[in-house]
């Protein structure tokens, strides 16, 4: 599997980017940190670092072991990173770092997948249209705050305090998960299988890229693909970076791996 990574840096200035992607021959991921800034108080660490720990820590996993599921090794990803900072951080706080997850892995002719989260996973079916992975809940959910959010000046007081409510339903039955400080939301992602021999690439994105698609309507799922396959990923982020200007929305981290021959480990 040969794997093209894209990633922008942050949109505002002063920011990390905060996304995270990797690949090892048989497996790519890619991880969407999420958190209020201002809040070292709650971690020392921050968000990037959760993310690029939790990427890590799933890459590490994902070549050494071959016969446990993606949720398992999720959880234990999730775990491992959690007990890294928990004597230092308060790993529970509502506003503590969390992410999104998207894995791909290759495992006898299928290609497993999963998505726990906002970031999308799309396969490029040689004779279908694309099989589009993504978990609705949170953006259900986040429909609710979206008036108030823009309303509020970013960074403000009231704009935190938003968010904070919007997290309060992270890992809850009738809310959204992430990946934060308990493995059991592991359980909880969109997981599924193809096999290989139907598939003609695939692609990871942090919701920053994928807005392309199901913020801006510049493009549907198969001209997305067209695009990785023909001008590569960094096209795409363009178009989304040109999008956000005209539309004077705020740029958000935008991450793609774009996969192909996915049948060569």
């Amino acid at each position: 599997m040969r794997v093209a990574m894209t990633s922008v840096a942050a949109g505002r200035a002063g920011r990390v980017n905060e996304d995270f992607t990797g690949a090892v021959p048989t497996a790519a991921v890619l991880i969407d940190g999420a958190g209020i800034p201002g809040s070292e108080s709650i971690c020392r660490h921050g968000v990037a670092w959760y993310a690029s720990h939790l990427g890590g820590s799933l890459l590490s996993l994902l070549s050494l072991v071959r016969d446990r599921s993606l949720s398992e090794l999720l959880a234990e990803a999730i775990e491992r990173v959690t007990d890294d900072h928990r004597d230092t951080c308060d790993v529970a706080n509502p506003i503590s770092p969390s992410a999104t997850v998207a894995i791909l892995r290759l495992s006898d002719g299928l290609i497993e997948y999963l998505v726990l989260g906002d970031s999308v996973l799309v396969l490029d079916r040689a004779d279908d249209a694309p099989l589009v992975v993504s978990d609705p809940r949170e953006v259900i959910i986040s429909r609710s705050y979206q008036p108030a959010i823009e309303a509020a000046a970013a960074g403000g007081d009231e704009y935190q305090r938003l968010l904070r409510d919007l997290r309060a339903n992270r890992n809850r039955t009738d809310g959204f998960w992430v990946a934060k400080d308990d493995p059991r939301a592991a359980d909880e992602a969109i997981t599924g299988s193809c096999p290989i021999s139907e598939l003609a690439g695939a692609a990871l994105l942090s919701n920053g890229a994928s807005r392309i698609v199901d913020r801006f309507q510049l493009a549907d799922w198969p001209e997305v693909m067209t695009v990785l396959a023909t001008s590569g990923p960094a096209e795409i982020i363009h178009r989304v970076r040109q999008a956000e200007a005209r539309h004077a929305v705020a740029a958000d981290d935008a991450t793609i791996a774009h996969c192909t021959d996915l049948g060569e480990a």
